[in-house]
């Protein structure tokens, strides 16, 4: 007997072929499979009272489409996190750990910790207690922390078993690790006997201030909390290749050389290349020119671009030139000019040169954006 958090698919999709390889969940574009599963979703929500709650700050869900061991295909759906304070509506696959179980341990010690709060609001700011308070505070929240993250017990498709402290190594998981839509769609299809086929996840409700999310569209699995697991929970699974990574190899074949001496190398840096090792997937000028060039020692990169930003940058061969090539950049000897185009849309003149003196700074909700 199938669970309640098992659907079918309508008879249209009989005619889609099941894709060969497995989602890779940080840069996809998504199956029709799950465009026809995330379809049903939508159509859900809209009868789902408790929505109502939450649409207004937005929420991220997923699909799954998997086969059952009787060789019928259908899908699974997950939301992140909880709705309207529970994460056990009967349409949704369960959570991995069940955090909000008011009899559990976590929220006990939640609980107590909160006591331990309330005590110390209560206490004058010389009292001799204040301290061993906070202590036994700091303590059973380190402990509480650890012992959440060992209940995530997750399989993969080895048919193996581990909790989130091992998968994240040496790193303490951040908070909400396992409660994202991947994590347990995965879940639920391996402790069914399901063979995964493809993967989605979408955003629904309104676009949070911190981040750009736009309802319906569909997005990558995140990477500081889902990353590690996922990479864990797909071992096992015929997985597509990133996509990125043939992209990256022609980005890294645009970095190219103007000029060489003894000292200096200067390059020409591509749009879309970092300066320095940062975000995954995306290339660098500093492990390009390693690879090209191992001989070269020190730090290398002596200034920055952008990464949207394309140019010129100046390499140091050796430390002591960059000691050198960095002292000239401190002191402002070198000089720097930027080209950019504008749309003429976002202007108020028509004049084709011209100077814009305004104040910027990061966007807070959209970085590295700036805003005025």
């Amino acid at each position: 007997m199938k669970p309640s958090y098992y659907h079918s698919l309508p008879q249209e999709t009989t005619k889609i072929s099941s894709p060969e390889r497995f989602t890779y969940p940080f840069c996809y574009e998504p199956h029709p499979l799950c465009l026809w599963a995330a379809s049903l979703v939508k159509d859900e929500l809209q009868n789902f009272p408790a929505w109502e709650q939450e649409k207004d700050s937005g929420k991220m869900f997923g699909v799954l489409v998997v086969e059952t061991p009787d060789g019928e295909r259908g899908f699974l759906a997950a939301y992140s996190g909880n709705i309207a304070g529970r994460n056990d509506y009967p349409y949704f696959v369960p959570p991995v750990y069940n955090l909000l179980n008011p009899s559990g341990y976590f929220i006990q010690e939640e609980k107590e910790i909160s006591a331990i709060n309330h005590k110390l609001t209560k206490l004058a700011p010389s009292d001799p207690l204040i301290n061993g308070l906070k202590g036994e505070r700091k303590l059973r929240s380190a402990a509480l922390q650890r012992w959440l993250f060992m209940q995530y017990q997750v399989f993969n498709g080895l048919g193996e078993k581990s909790d989130l402290l091992n998968v994240f190594g040496d790193k303490i998981p951040p908070g909400g690790s396992g409660e994202c839509c991947a994590p347990k769609l995965m879940q639920a299809a391996y402790q069914l006997g399901y063979k995964p086929l493809c993967l989605a996840e979408f955003w629904m409700g309104a676009t949070p201030k911190d981040e750009l999310r736009i309802e319906g569209n569909y997005y990558p699995a995140c990477r500081s909390k889902c990353k590690p697991i996922l990479e864990y929970m797909l071992q096992g699974l015929n997985v597509e290749e990133n996509p990125l990574l043939e992209r990256n190899r022609k980005m890294a074949s645009l970095l190219t050389s103007i000029y060489e001496d003894d000292a200096i190398l200067v390059v020409n840096k591509p749009s879309g290349m970092l300066a320095v090792p940062g975000k995954d997937d995306v290339p660098n000028v500093y492990e390009v020119i390693h690879e090209r060039y191992p001989s070269f020692t020190g730090p290398i990169i002596v200034h920055r671009l952008d990464m949207d930003t394309s140019g010129i940058m100046i390499l140091a061969k050796n430390d002591e030139v960059y000691k050198i090539l960095q002292r000239q950049f401190v002191s402002h000897e070198v000089h720097k000019h930027y080209v950019a185009l504008l749309d003429i849309r976002t202007m108020n003149t028509v004049e084709k040169e011209g100077v814009i003196r305004l104040p910027i700074c990061v966007n807070p909700y959209d970085r590295p954006r700036q805003i005025v």
